[in-house]
């Protein structure tokens, strides 16, 4: 590895280390609460997703959706801090967290479920028990999560009982499409850790060495041939080969990257620290379509 090489390794690997640091704050008293209300945009993003055209943003400070320029419109009443979100493919969307400050409920949100695109949320599993930072779900339904509360992968076919998986520390994770290269009959999980993207065969049971050593912030693999990843410094990166190699496709506008969806081989919806961006062309370019405050 040449100099300049290892020292762009060692950025990206303390990026890295620092946002798995700031996201495994658990504050619900609301110290993690940005100051978005008082902006005009809320804070910062975890999630991002799409459902029949109209882009929902999870973030620190509720849910959003963009209205007319761009400017962040909440879904629903609630501000929640989303720390975990997902569109499943059955139109459903999934979340974990905390509540907004001053609630009454559990410090933890555990799973919970909105069959109204947000508008409201119906508590499914660990309530008070588990803070979800990485949701995604299989073909098959089968939902797999990163425990940021215990440091470890957990799977659920009914979104009520959970079976523990590997001990890892991790910042986000990625279910492999049915026919992705890598996947054993059981299919792949992949998560981004300080060492490198890891992937599991096993349904999350265990996780390999890193399968390169680029440092891998988010990943979202939209196909088969198309997985998609941010690296800490702000690139988006694309791999054919389930996450063995990478190639740069372009430089993410905004800054450092918050979240990452990928709806298609050609979709690709990015936050960043200030706003979500939208590509049509497989992340060569984007457009801004909502804002967001910039974090400190």
């Amino acid at each position: 590895m040449t100099p300049r090489r290892s020292a762009r390794s060692a950025a990206a690997v303390l990026a890295l280390a620092l946002a798995l640091t700031a996201c495994g704050t658990n504050d619900p008293g609301g110290s993690s609460h940005s100051d978005g209300a008082d902006t005009g945009a809320p804070g910062h993003v975890h999630g991002v997703g799409v459902l029949d055209g109209t882009l929902y943003v999870a973030t620190h400070d509720g849910l959003y959706s963009p209205g007319p320029e761009g400017r962040p419109v909440l879904v629903g009443e609630r501000r929640d801090d989303f720390m975990g979100f997902t569109v499943t493919p059955r139109g459903t969307f999934l979340a974990s967290g905390h509540p907004a400050p001053g609630g009454d409920g559990p410090a933890d949100l555990g799973l919970i479920e909105s069959t109204d695109r947000g508008v409201t949320w119906t508590p499914r599993s660990l309530e008070g028990e588990v803070d979800f930072h990485a949701l995604d779900t299989a073909a098959d339904a089968t939902v797999y999560g990163y425990d940021a509360t215990h440091g470890r992968l957990r799977v659920s076919r009914d979104k009520a009982a959970w079976r523990d998986g590997a001990a890892l520390r991790a910042l986000d994770i990625a279910v492999a499409p049915p026919g992705a290269p890598g996947a054993g009959p059981a299919g792949a999980v992949l998560a981004t850790t300080e060492q490198g993207v890891v992937r599991s065969t096993d349904g999350g049971r265990s996780f390999g060495a890193p399968l390169s050593d680029r440092v891998v912030a988010h990943v979202s693999w939209a196909a088969p041939d198309a997985l998609f990843g941010t690296a800490p410094e702000g690139t988006l990166l694309r791999s054919a080969d389930g996450g063995v190699s990478w190639t740069r496709v372009s430089r993410l506008p905004g800054g450092p990257p918050q979240a990452l969806t990928a709806v298609d081989a050609h979709r690709v919806l990015v936050a960043t620290r200030d706003g979500v961006y939208e590509s049509a062309d497989g992340g060569r370019t984007f457009a801004r379509r909502m804002a967001v405050a910039p974090a400190p």
